[in-house]
């Protein structure tokens, strides 16, 4: 299954090249005031639907932009086609297509491409996390002062209160520095081979994060809800080495952080 998740994800990624620059605006829709999606989204859906039909016909799929397909089977794969429909629309490099299969609500198998980068991300349950066939690892950073975090705010384009912005306001004077990428498959698969030390982001989906948390987990980090449970990504969702998981929950917790230096 591992190799039939990593030649299909390489090819949902050659069609996003090949149709970022034949973009126009009759190809964009909005979800919402703020939330993008292109017809390219749901041409690479309905490519990857298809194909996964053809091979495992009576696995259940749940596609972002297509819903839940109706099939009695202990396995669904998980689909969001384009990860950073915003980066994709104006032609930047920090979008990715994730996979995720599922074998009775656990996971089994996941894959994120990045596909300007030609760089793929995958893992398989008790089989470790690679990128590029390469093993990886999370980071060794033990205090937040000296760690490089990322996020992101599903939650403004949402309009969902309460939001991220307090969150970012505590937690930035505490570490080293931030990055924005726009992807959330893409920040969690970064914490995963260490390119940064954390992840926290609230309102995010399963289609969001299915992939991405099965790699950082194999690659010896830690996912979970806001207050340390396994309630993500409804109740918010951390992931980090194992040493900073415990000292980003405590930042995200309901009471307000001390401010001391972890």
């Amino acid at each position: 299954m591992i190799n039939f998740l990593k030649d299909l994800i390489v090819e949902a990624g050659r069609i996003c090249l090949s149709e970022q620059n034949r973009l126009t605006p009759s190809d964009i829709a909005f979800k919402n005031s703020k939330d993008l999606v292109t017809g390219i989204d749901k041409k690479v859906e309905k490519f990857l639907i298809q194909a996964i039909q053809n091979r495992y016909s009576d696995h259940g799929i749940f596609g972002e932009e297509t819903g839940r397909t109706d099939r009695q089977s202990p396995y669904v794969w998980i689909i969001d086609p384009i990860d950073g429909t915003t980066s994709f629309i104006h032609q930047q490099p920090y979008y990715s297509i994730s996979i995720a299969l599922y074998n009775n609500q656990k996971p089994l198998l996941g894959a994120v491409y990045a596909p300007a980068f030609n760089e793929l991300f995958f893992a398989e349950a008790d089989k470790g996390a690679f990128l590029n066939d390469q093993p990886i690892r999370v980071s060794k950073t033990d205090r937040l002062i000296h760690s490089v975090m990322a996020t992101g705010f599903a939650c403004l384009r949402s309009g969902v209160e309460p939001n991220n912005l307090a969150h970012f306001n505590r937690i930035v004077p505490e570490i080293r520095d931030i990055r924005r990428y726009g992807s959330a498959a893409l920040d969690l698969c970064y914490v995963a081979c260490g390119r940064c030390d954390g992840f926290w982001e609230m309102n995010l989906n399963i289609y969001d994060i299915a992939a991405g948390s099965l790699i950082v987990t194999e690659a010896g980090g830690k996912v979970t809800d806001f207050s340390g449970g396994s309630l993500y990504p409804e109740q918010g969702i951390v992931a980090a080495n194992p040493d900073l998981a415990p000292l980003l929950q405590s930042c995200l917790s309901t009471d307000r952080f001390n401010g001391e230096t972890p």
